[in-house]
C-alpha cells in the first residue's frame, strides 16, 4: 500500500493517528489547571509509568490544550547528568518574556526577571553547569542566598504573583522528572508546596518513570498531598483495537480479525508498539484488508527494528555486570521478580548484587513496584536480553 498515506507515528513523545483511552486523564489535567488559574485549590499532577506507554504523548497534549486556553506554559525536560537550575534559568526567563508580550518588562514581571537573575549569578558557581545571562540587574536579598530551598520559593513566588498580574497561571511541563537528584527535587516540591498555601497560580504536570513516585515522597513527605499521581498504564482491549484499527479505516484499510489479534497479543496495548506494529503492518501488506501473514511478517519486522534501536540504545548504555543482571531477570519473564530470586541465579547473595540494582534503578532500566521486588520499566525487555544474550 501506499507509503505517503501510512498513519502510524511510532517515534519519542510523537503524536498518534489516535489518542485511545486517554480523555479521563486529559479533562482531570485541564480541571486542575483551570481551578489553579481561578485561584482554587487543585493538586499539582504527575504521570507515571513505563516506557511506551505514552506519557510524553499525554504530556504534551495537556500543554497544548492548557495553552490554547490561555495559560503560560513552561516546557521541560530534565536531561540525566545536569542540575535541575540549569534546565529551569532558561525557561523560565523564555517564559517571562512572553507573559510580558513584547513590551517592557514592569510589576512582578520585571521583579521575577531580576530574581532570576540573582538565582543564575548564585548557581553559576555551585552547579557548574549554567550558561544562560540575564539582561536584568538582580536584587539584593532575593533568590541570591545560595540556598536552592529557599531561593526556588522565592523565585515561585515572584512568578505566581507575575502571572497572577496577568490574568493567567503559570504551569511547568517537566518530562523525565525521575531523572533531577532528589537533592534538588525536594526543593521543587518545596516551592510547589508554598504556591499552593499562598493560592499563587503556579503548578506543575510532570510525567516519569514508576520510581519518581517513591522520589518526591523521599524528598518531601507531603509530596502524596500536594501531587496527583496519575498512572498511566497500556491500554485496554477496546482502546488498543482502536488505537489500531481507527488510523487505518480512515484511510479506507480495514484488517482481518485474526491479523488485529496477532498484533494485540504481541504489543500487550503498548501504544508504542502498536505503532510500530501498526507501520510494519501497512508496509508489508499489498491491499486491504490487512491479513494474519502481513500481520505476522509485521511482528519479525517490528522486533528486528526495537531490538536494533529501541531496545540496543537501552542495552548499549550497561555495563557488562548490568547486562548480567538483566539477563537473569530475563530468564524469569516479564516480572516483577524478587531480588533473591534473581541473584540466585547469578550465584551472588542479594546484598552483593544491589549496587548493580541500584545502579539499574538510576539509569531507569527496572524499578521497584514493591519492596523486595523488581520490574523492567522497558516493556518486552524480557524478551529482547533473551534475543541479544540467548547464552548466558
Amino acid at each position: 500500500m501506499d507509503p505517503r498515506l501510512n498513519p502510524y507515528a511510532p517515534g519519542a513523545g510523537t503524536p498518534p493517528p489516535e489518542l485511545a483511552g486517554r480523555d479521563d486523564l486529559i479533562e482531570r489535567a485541564a480541571v486542575a489547571l483551570d481551578r489553579i488559574r481561578s485561584k482554587r485549590p487543585a493538586q499539582s499532577f504527575i504521570l507515571y509509568g513505563l516506557r511506551g506507554v505514552g506519557k510524553t504523548v499525554l504530556l504534551n497534549r495537556i500543554r497544548i490544550d492548557a495553552e490554547s486556553r490561555g495559560l503560560a506554559c513552561i516546557n521541560i525536560e530534565v536531561p540525566e547528568e545536569r542540575s535541575l537550575p540549569a534546565v529551569l534559568i532558561p525557561s523560565l526567563r523564555s517564559a517571562l518574556l512572553r507573559l510580558s508580550r513584547g513590551a517592557a518588562l514592569e510589576g512582578y514581571l520585571l521583579r521575577s526577571m531580576r530574581a532570576l537573575a540573582g538565582f543564575a549569578s548564585v548557581f553559576k558557581l555551585k552547579y557548574h553547569d549554567i550558561e544562560v545571562s540575564i539582561d536584568a540587574d538582580p536584587e539584593a536579598g532575593l533568590a541570591d542566598s545560595g540556598n536552592l530551598d529557599t531561593d526556588l520559593v522565592d523565585i515561585f513566588r515572584t512568578l505566581g504573583k507575575a502571572a497572577d498580574e496577568k490574568s493567567t497561571a503559570l504551569v511547568f511541563f517537566i518530562d523525565e522528572l525521575q531523572y533531577a537528584p532528589e537533592k534538588q527535587l525536594a526543593p521543587l516540591i518545596a516551592a510547589l508546596h508554598n504556591a499552593s498555601q499562598e493560592e499563587l497560580p503556579i503548578t506543575m504536570v510532570a510525567a516519569g518513570l514508576p520510581q519518581l513516585v517513591g522520589k518526591t515522597g523521599h524528598a518531601k513527605s507531603y509530596a502524596e498531598r500536594l501531587f496527583e499521581f496519575a498512572p498511566v498504564d497500556r491500554l485496554n482491549a477496546d482502546d488498543a483495537r482502536a488505537a489500531l484499527v481507527v488510523p487505518a479505516r480512515d484511510q479506507g484499510v480495514d484488517y482481518t480479525c485474526d491479523a488485529i489479534k496477532e498484533i494485540l497479543d504481541n504489543t500487550c496495548g503498548y501504544p508504542y508498539f502498536l505503532q510500530e506494529w501498526g507501520k510494519r503492518s501497512w508496509s508489508v501488506a499489498e491491499t486491504s484488508p490487512i491479513s494474519l501473514a502481513d500481520a505476522k511478517q509485521a511482528t519479525t519486522e517490528a522486533l528486528a527494528e526495537l531490538d536494533a534501536s529501541f531496545f540496543r540504545v537501552r542495552f548499549d548504555r550497561l555495563t557488562p555486570a548490568e547486562k548480567r543482571y538483566m539477563r537473569a531477570m530475563a530468564e524469569l519473564g516479564p516480572g516483577p521478580h524478587r531480588s533473591g530470586d534473581i541473584a540466585a541465579p547469578l550465584g551472588r547473595m542479594v546484598t552483593s548484587v544491589a549496587p548493580t540494582r541500584n545502579s539499574l534503578i538510576g539509569k531507569g532500566m527496572i524499578y521497584s513496584p514493591a519492596h523486595g521486588d523488581t520490574a523492567f520499566t522497558v516493556p518486552l525487555f524480557d524478551g529482547f536480553m533473551k534475543r541479544i544474550m540467548p547464552e548466558w
